[in-house]
């Protein structure tokens, strides 16, 4: 009976880590069959324009640019589409992006049929596809939290990657028989047919997030708000300069992966497709057993050891020679691959209020992929004139290179922060008639602290000024008053009535934790006085006198 009951307990503790426990959740599950379709018909789509590029250029740069075309509109336009994921309905954001993807399949599909698909018109529509993958991603990563709770984002996450994954692992074969025995024009007919069943999921789909208290931000405001967000926050800085220069050289092998398999291996579209497929296996194998060891050793450590599977795997690829060879060595670079980026988009996710967080996965994939457009043109500009092994062989030992940086921007630690929103008090209610525009508005706080507690305040609100700067407050400064010097006051700016409602509903739960270290040091019994001004510029001129009317005094 005990050994039963301990079994059970077991079972249950497996359970609640499993990377499968999201699936329970029928919303999440049925928009992750969907995505799964979906990023199959993508694999195939992306088989069919690589070979096809081979087939009417002979030029390993203008093949490499395939790759180029399809990430460049992630780092183009990612943060415009996380701002857009922030401020409106995800699942009308998401229902657009996959009709503009299904239309311009339908029409690449056409014209491949028809044999009207130059080399620069392949590019065109394949930047265009990326494009509305750009749109798609903030939105459906974001998404996430909406039907989610916070604790199973991470196995969220890895389910994606695993579902990408699996498309990788059987899409290639699957795309590369279909270019083998139809053409690629076929290839881009099933990208259009997998759009189909998500459309119709996202028509069905009932919006998840809550109903917005204050007006959308427009877009050149809420793009400038991310970026903020984004410098003004260690973490997530350091989590995107490691995806920027991870991307750029872990992008080689996959670039230059139709030419290895052509040209080293002396293979065709099926031998191209089984080395994706080997890549794709092997993140399947990583995103089932990657939780397990993120739990044993630390963040830089973990990253460390990506970056030695991927220049493994990239810098052996040009020796192997054979098919049987090459495959096991695609598995490690998949594994590698799967285990980097997922670990860094799970950081994001968890290092990043629920506001915001669009804006910080598009700033993510930004960089990761403004890496890898950057690395697809240049590992193929090194291989038109170098060869396709000595490009690898350098990527491979960039990989290694990228790993000295944690020794100056570690990987942070997966932290407990609660950034769920912060219970604020209701807003204060004008005694004037106060517009949305109306500004700038400037707040005052008072502080009342003792002489022994002024180190322990100034190391408190130098985290707070932090905060306020990253929330959308300016002109933060803390002023000691002269006569009276235990009396200090805090004084920030916002542009208008309505950022200083936003900068209020931005706060976190971690953020209110440092507005209750303050409280503890202010000495006096009522709580430090607040006062809002909204600044009123005086003419300098007299008022013109009006018929009928006296002066005013």
């Amino acid at each position: 009976m005990r050994l039963g009951i301990r079994r059970l307990k077991e079972f249950k503790s497996v359970d609640q880590g499993s990377p499968f426990q999201p699936l329970a959740n029928p919303t999440f599950r049925n928009l992750w069959l969907w995505v799964t379709v979906s990023n199959l018909g993508t694999t195939i789509q992306s088989i069919g324009a690589a070979w096809l590029m081979t087939t009417i250029s002979s030029q390993a740069e203008m093949v490499a640019l395939v790759q180029t075309a399809t990430t460049l509109p992630i780092m183009l336009f990612s943060l415009a589409a996380g701002a857009i994921s922030d401020n409106f309905d995800r699942r009308t954001v998401m229902l657009t992006a996959q009709c503009f993807m299904f239309v311009v399949s339908v029409i690449l599909a056409i014209l491949g049929y028809l044999g009207g698909v130059s080399p620069w018109l392949l590019l065109l529509f394949t930047f265009l596809i990326g494009s509305g993958t750009a749109l798609y991603n903030p939105a459906w990563q974001s998404s996430l939290g909406d039907f989610m709770p916070r604790e199973q984002l991470p196995a969220a996450v890895s389910l994606n990657s695993i579902a990408f994954n699996l498309m990788r692992s059987i899409g290639p074969a699957i795309g590369g028989s279909i270019v083998a025995v139809a053409g690629a024009a076929a290839a881009f007919a099933a990208n259009a047919a997998s759009y189909v069943g998500l459309i119709v999921q996202l028509f069905r789909l009932k919006p998840a997030q809550a109903a917005a208290t204050l007006p959308p931000e427009h877009l050149g405001p809420a793009m400038s708000a991310g970026l903020r967000y984004v410098f003004m926050s260690p973490n997530v800085g350091a989590i995107l300069l490691r995806s920027l220069i991870l991307g750029f050289s872990t992008v080689s092998i996959q670039a230059l992966l139709p030419l290895v398999a052509r040209d080293l291996i002396g293979g065709g579209p099926v031998h191209y497709g089984t080395l994706l497929g080997s890549f794709g296996a092997g993140a399947i194998v990583a995103g089932l057993f990657g939780h397990r060891l993120r739990r044993r050793i630390s963040s830089e450590s973990y990253m460390r050891l990506t970056h030695m599977g991927a220049a493994f795997a990239v810098g052996t690829l040009p020796f192997a020679g054979s098919l049987w060879l090459a495959m096991p060595i695609m598995m490690v670079g998949g594994a590698a691959w799967l285990l980097a980026f997922s670990f860094c988009n799970m950081s994001v996710q968890l290092s990043t209020p629920r506001w915001v967080v669009g804006r910080a996965l598009a700033a993510y994939q930004t960089a990761a992929f403004g890496g890898m457009a950057v690395g697809s043109w240049f590992w193929g500009f090194l291989a038109e004139r170098y060869g396709v092994e000595v490009s690898l062989q350098i990527a491979a030992v960039l990989i290694l290179v990228g790993t000295l940086v944690g020794f100056w921007l570690r990987m942070p630690e997966l932290s407990g922060l609660n950034l769920n929103p912060a219970a604020s008090r209701p807003a204060p209610k004008p005694s004037f008639d106060l517009k949305a525009r109306s500004g700038p508005v400037v707040v005052m706080i008072e502080y009342a602290i003792n002489e022994e507690d002024v180190p322990a305040f100034l190391a408190v609100m130098r985290e707070r000024r932090r905060i306020r700067r990253r929330n959308g407050a300016h002109a933060w400064t803390l002023k000691r008053d002269v006569e009276v010097g235990r009396f200090w006051i805090e004084t920030y700016h916002l542009p208008n009535w309505i950022e200083y409602l936003r900068h209020n509903q931005r706060t976190t739960q971690a953020d209110a934790d440092v507005t209750r270290r303050l409280r503890e040091l202010h000495s006096l019994s009522e709580p430090p006085r607040i006062r809002r001004l909204v600044v009123r510029p005086v003419s300098a001129h007299r008022p013109k006198r009006v018929a009928g009317l006296s002066e005013m005094p």
